[in-house]
């Protein structure tokens, strides 16, 4: 087995025994980059590779300390990284290089990963499409024609082609359920308040909060240990959860009890058929696992003007923050969301926040008879790069520009943790996620749920057939 195809849990392991070196390690997975990345364009801004092994060579003069010791990461080109510049896809932002790391870049070196340069995001991470003006459009690993999904799109293709082990996204509608489903990997938007937000972060993103930043991975296991390391109390954070982040290292189980419930397509949207059965039958092997199956959805009806509503304040803020005179730099469906953002209302703040109540209490009464909903992590397989979003699915027009992430969106609005797990591959080939949501505060359940449905059916297993240049 060549390095990069060890898990990374697998690769922590054999970091801690010394069985491989950390410049081992990193020298397979930047000779991987080299290989793979002029076709994927998964990764954009990269460090000196002498820099990055020379931070290998000092992590194998030390005694490994955190769980990510001599690991190599890249961090969404959303969050600062020292040294590198912070281009969020856009023509408005600076080339200056980062003085400083953010919150996730930080967190990352503190559980001793390796940080080697930035994945690609669409424009200000908006849409599940990762392409820019800035780095061009990353391709999907098992498809080069096709779409690696997004907003973390970039860190899904790294994944899924063995350029990384692990990976750190965000989510607002989907950014890390989307494109892991699209690639045939693992992601995790943890619980609001899981990996806390930055004392920089504004108040009102704080207290009215949709967006979160999370851990993927080839695994479950590999899942969880990323949130490890980048979940925990911080005093800074009004929402910052207090639970000991060691609880994700611990094993987790090939088997479950759980109670699963097939939502399906929850009476709310479209979703390809073969999208869905694939789905389907991947819920159902909770069965082989041990748990049960049933067909139930909670009412969500409200969610999405929820989610349409507090989304639109992230987008209010963003325009706010950038000259008018530079507008014009920017793709016409971030400005569409800003004018959106611009128009909305105290009223309409508060209508969503009432509303936002009744679904937590939804779903509060829904988790007390099931343990895991199941559905879609995105309502058609990927698509060609040259499409922006899917206009149309299985011959029904889309409303709007979210339309056809709605399996995403109407669950943000909970605050339950969803993560997005390989359920199997079309007849095209092409890979498909289930998602799998679970009661606010439940990570640890949720995880443990999907380890036991990954050991039934390990399709973490299969790698794209990319042809190597």
């Amino acid at each position: 087995m060549e390095i990069v195809d060890h898990t990374a849990v697998e690769l922590a392991g054999l970091l801690r025994s010394r069985e491989l070196s950390a410049r081992d390690v990193m020298t397979a997975h930047l000779d991987r980059i080299d290989q793979v990345n002029p076709q994927v364009n998964a990764i954009v801004s990269m460090r000196d590779r002498a820099d990055v092994l020379a931070d290998a060579d000092a992590a194998d003069a030390q005694k490994p300390m955190g769980p990510l010791h001599g690991l190599p990461v890249a961090v969404k080109d959303l969050e600062d990284v020292a040294g590198l510049p912070t281009r969020s896809g856009s023509l408005v932002t600076s080339t200056q290089l980062a003085a400083a790391d953010g919150f996730i870049a930080a967190q990352l070196r503190a559980a001793g990963a390796i940080i080697i340069g930035k994945t690609n995001t669409p424009e200000f991470g908006t849409g599940s499409h990762t392409f820019n003006e800035v780095f061009g459009v990353t391709r999907n690993p098992w498809d080069l024609s096709k779409s690696a999904g997004g907003s973390s799109g970039g860190a899904a293709a790294a994944l899924a082609s063995r350029m990384l082990p692990i990976a750190d996204g965000s989510d607002l509608g989907g950014s890390l359920r989307n494109p892991a489903g699209f690639c045939n990997v693992v992601g995790l938007r943890p619980t609001i308040g899981r990996v806390a937000l930055s004392a920089a972060t504004s108040t009102s993103t704080h207290l009215i909060r949709l967006g979160v930043r999370g851990p993927m991975g080839r695994t479950v296991a590999d899942t969880a240990l990323l949130l490890s390391a980048l979940a925990g109390p911080q005093a800074d954070d009004p929402l910052s959860l207090t639970d000991d982040p060691a609880i994700f290292r611990a094993p987790l189980p090939t088997t479950t009890s759980a109670r699963l419930a097939w939502g399906g397509d929850l009476g709310l949207f479209t979703a390809e058929a073969e999208v869905l059965g694939l789905c389907r039958q991947a819920a159902k092997q909770i069965t082989a696992a041990g748990g049960t199956f049933s067909e139930a959805a909670p009412d969500l009806s409200a969610s999405m003007q929820i989610f349409r509503t507090l989304r639109g304040l992230a987008y209010r803020q963003l325009g706010q923050a950038i000259p008018r005179d530079r507008w014009s730099l920017m793709k016409a469906t971030v400005l569409e969301n800003i004018e959106f953002g611009l128009s909305i209302t105290v009223d309409d703040v508060l209508r969503a926040e009432a509303l936002r109540a009744q679904v937590h209490a939804e779903m509060t009464k829904f988790f007390d008879e099931y343990d895991v909903l199941a559905l879609p992590a995105a309502q058609v397989a990927p698509f060609p790069v040259e499409t922006e979003f899917p206009m149309a699915i299985d011959g029904v027009a889309m409303a709007d520009y979210l339309d056809w992430m709605t399996t995403c969106c109407v669950i943000t609005p909970t605050g339950c943790p969803a993560l997005s797990l390989p359920a199997g591959f079309t007849s095209a080939g092409l890979p498909v996620g289930l998602q799998l949501v679970a009661r606010v505060g439940n990570d640890r359940a949720l995880l443990e749920a999907a380890a036991a449905l990954e050991a039934a059916n390990p399709l973490y297993q299969r790698v794209p057939g990319l042809v190597m240049t």
